[in-house]
């Protein structure tokens, strides 16, 4: 790698796939604000991710609802709402 070509922040991060539970050590330029140990046992900055290579479908090659902002429930409600009444 060439010297002098990487911004000042340029370091290792562990990327946590909070879906699947995996964690990847990956350089990166990316700000954070907690920090934990790899399993090298040494620390390092962490971001949470919520789909990576672990647990997208295309990888995994099995489809999963990844629903964290529960934007399925809302749409639920929202068709059940909008469902026309039966008239007598």
């Amino acid at each position: 790698m060439k010297k002098e070509i990487h911004p000042a922040n340029f370091r290792p991060v562990i990327f946590e796939d909070v879906t699947a539970g995996k964690r990847f050590l990956i350089a990166s330029t990316i700000t954070t604000e907690k920090t934990d140990k790899y399993e090298d046992g040494k620390e390092y900055p962490v971001y949470e991710v919520e789909i990576s290579s672990a647990s997208h479908p295309f990888y995994t090659g099995h489809g999963r609802i990844v629903d964290t902002a529960g934007r399925v429930e809302k749409f639920k409600q929202r068709r059940a709402a909008a469902k026309p009444t039966k008239k007598k």
